[in-house]
């Protein structure tokens, strides 16, 4: 029997990304019902990059669906010395599921390759799919659809808009990216042609025209969290600031808006978004951050056959 893996939204359907999301909402709203769904079951987690969402949300959510989580830090396991593949046959011979938070999507595949239980994507330089689902869900929740909801992403094209444009356009929503900057190792023209193909998808950097359109505005960092503090990164992100300034979240441009105010976090304030904004009635950011925890519940729960 092969193992399904949630590496992004590729080989999901929509109908699949709504079942999952229908599930952590009925998960969310009866957690009793669910302390023993995966009893005796472990969860490894391993991490390159920093974190404080994706470690504590899949911690807990294993907690409190009766499971075990094993934090495993790259820099202080065999991980950093030896080769991936030989440790994730170790590790998929003692754990029940993976989830990796790591620097490339190719570490990503390699695992799923050679993991004999499944590997769900914490984060990449392509995609953050567990994020965008928590999206969805709160999106789901505060405007009870998602079809043909106009979701306006402002700010750099990076791994979090290529999630959102992929699970997006599959649920029908509309994707209208505002982005004058790429990271270039997110860049996936396949992703863009299949959105395109959709209907769905728009990019403008008419700022001030997507956000008067749309029923949820969403930015994300100008700089990746392991560069915002790094010396030798202090040009580019300069360069970035300087370029990116007048797509900032703000009072002035939302003015008059009752679109929905989302971010990833963790929030740069006064860069990508003002404290104004992150602290207006019409900002869901923290209830979009603690659907990490529901939506990863119901992505353990589906990909460890509970549901």
């Amino acid at each position: 029997m092969s193992v399904r893996h949630m590496m992004n939204f590729k080989d999901w359907s929509g109908q699949e990304l709504r079942q999952i999301l229908d599930l952590a909402i009925k998960v969310k709203g009866n957690q009793k019902d669910y302390w023993q769904a995966l009893d005796h079951l472990t969860l490894g987690m391993i991490f390159q990059k920093t974190s404080t969402r994706t470690r504590v949300s899949f911690e807990v959510a294993m907690t409190q669906l009766g499971g075990h989580a094993i934090y495993l830090d790259w820099r202080s396991t065999n991980l950093v010395l030896a080769e991936l593949k030989d440790e994730v046959r170790f590790l998929a011979r003692n754990v029940d599921i993976l989830m990796a938070r790591v620097l490339t999507f190719e570490q990503v595949q390699e695992m799923a390759e050679y993991s004999r239980v499944p590997v769900i994507n914490g984060c990449d330089n392509c995609y953050h799919p567990t994020q965008a689902l928590a999206d969805f869900q709160t999106i789901l929740e505060h405007k009870g659809r998602l079809e043909g909801i106009n979701l306006v992403y402002v700010g750099i094209h990076n791994n979090v808009a290529n999630s959102l444009l992929e699970g997006g356009t599959k649920l029908g929503m509309k994707l209208t990216m505002v982005t004058p900057e790429v990271n270039q190792a997110s860049l996936n023209p396949e992703l863009i042609k299949a959105a395109e193909q959709s209907g769905l998808y728009e990019h403008t950097l008419d700022i001030k025209a997507a956000v008067a359109d749309a029923d949820v505005v969403y930015t994300d960092a100008w700089i990746d969290m392991e560069f915002f503090l790094d010396p030798k990164f202090a040009d580019e992100k300069q360069r970035r600031i300087d370029k990116m300034i007048p797509y900032q979240l703000n009072e002035e441009l939302l003015k008059g808006s009752k679109a929905l105010i989302m971010h990833d976090m963790p929030i740069h304030t006064g860069y990508e978004i003002s404290r104004g904004v992150i602290e207006s009635p019409y900002s869901i950011i923290f209830d979009q951050a603690e659907n990490r925890l529901h939506a990863e519940k119901a992505v353990l729960l589906t990909l460890l056959g509970r549901n």
